[in-house]
């Protein structure tokens, strides 16, 4: 039997997204000179089209790398060894941020969770209020978890955070949120937001970022871990005048900015109604086939991806093979305690209703070749998206 594909792929995972036309014809051109007058001119556009997709006045820091590497940044700019950080575990990348914490030779205390529901504000607050001698430097957590499908409602953690009254800096991971879900980095008082460009910014890997706070740079004056490619300080001076102490990563630099054109034609408050309402349709799917969201408050019920549990016995793996096999169809796999009990259907970035539809249908498809016992979501999800006066259930900030 022959192995060529006709049509698109369907890339549906929570992350690397569809990278639109535009963009992809923006990356491709010929790049320029870094330190001449042309790429400055690019790098100022950018940062003033940048600053606003994090609800910042503040810097944003760019780098030529995954969103991992701007965890790093995040925290060896603020802090020294042996400090303190207070993590909440709500799934498989707050896991994998601690661990990176941990070889940094940091400290970490962990809020533990349930990987069905977000970092918990009154925890957090009771773990800061525990902590007399303001010995934790830092509370990091992550807003969308992308292995479970939760948001984590940051506006309450930063009120839990001044309630107890420390001093702790803020750190959040918007990395498969930015762009999709409302996020406000100045209001809600974050002091570094990690973010990074294959989701929301619609662009391949290899974009990272840190926007930051002024008690985030004046904290990076006293931190003691190693840092040199991370460093904020020389970044942040070259940026300045639009260059770089590096070579930068010219060709994602142009998708970057025509990413950013895309975004603010649409509206930042468009952009989030419209992954508002397609995960509305692709949990009613769910609710119609019967089976469960992994997320358990539908307050956190995140607007990018959809985390579906697979019934008692069936592996979640096997469904996701039949899917790709048979339909062409990329679902993401379960991560971590959840691996083999998940797939995850991610919603977000470049993504419209046909597309949605299409995957809803692939994935029913799916469930019949698997011989899971269903009900009609397309059915569920299709008479949503096609009634003019539907409400998207929206995830708490």
């Amino acid at each position: 039997m022959s192995t060529f594909r006709s049509g698109i792929h369907f890339l549906q995972i929570p992350g690397p997204t569809n990278v639109p036309e535009r963009v992809l014809r923006a990356i491709d051109r010929a790049t320029i000179d870094h330190r001449g007058p042309g790429f400055a001119a690019l790098t100022l556009e950018i940062q003033s089209l940048l600053r606003p997709v994090f609800a910042t006045r503040g810097p944003v820091v760019i780098y030529p790398s995954s969103g991992t590497g701007a965890w790093e940044a995040a925290l060896v700019n603020t802090l020294s060894p042996g400090d303190r950080v207070l993590m909440a575990e709500t799934g498989q990348f707050a896991t994998l941020w601690s661990a990176l914490a941990k070889r940094l030779g940091l400290e970490v205390e962990i809020v533990a969770g349930d990987w069905r529901h977000g970092a918990d504000p009154e925890a957090i607050e009771a773990a800061l209020g525990a902590d007399p001698q303001h010995a934790i430097k830092a509370v990091a957590i992550v807003h969308n978890e992308t292995s479970t499908g939760v948001t984590s409602r940051v506006g309450d953690v930063r009120a839990a955070i001044d309630r107890s009254g420390h001093p702790a800096l803020f750190f959040v991971d918007t990395i498969s949120s930015l762009a999709s879900i409302d996020y406000r980095h100045d209001d809600w008082g974050v002091d570094v937001t990690v973010g990074g460009s294959q989701k929301g910014l619609m662009l391949p890997p290899g974009l990272a970022f840190n926007a930051v706070s002024d008690k985030a740079l004046a904290a990076s004056k006293q931190a003691r871990l190693p840092r040199a490619y991370w460093a904020w300080d020389e970044i942040l001076a070259s940026n300045r005048d639009g260059y770089f102490p590096y070579t930068p990563a010219t060709n994602l630099l142009y998708g970057l900015r025509e990413a950013l054109h895309m975004l603010h034609e649409e509206t930042l408050p468009e952009v989030f109604a419209r992954h508002a309402r397609l995960a509305e349709a692709a949990r009613r799917a769910v609710r119609g086939w019967g089976l469960e969201i992994l997320a358990a408050d539908p307050r956190e019920y995140s607007n990018t991806l959809t985390a579906v549990v697979t019934p008692e016995g069936v592996d979640a793996d096997r469904v996701r093979a039949l899917i790709l096999e048979h339909f062409d169809l990329s679902l993401g796999t379960g991560l971590g305690k959840v691996k083999g009990r998940v797939f995850r259907i991610g919603h977000l970035g470049s993504f419209n209703d046909l597309m949605l539809a299409g995957t809803l249908c692939g994935v029913q498809m799916g469930l019949d070749l698997a011989e899971i016992a269903h009900g009609d979501g397309v059915g569920a999800a299709l008479a949503y998206l096609a009634a003019p006066t539907a409400t998207p259930v929206l995830a708490a900030v």
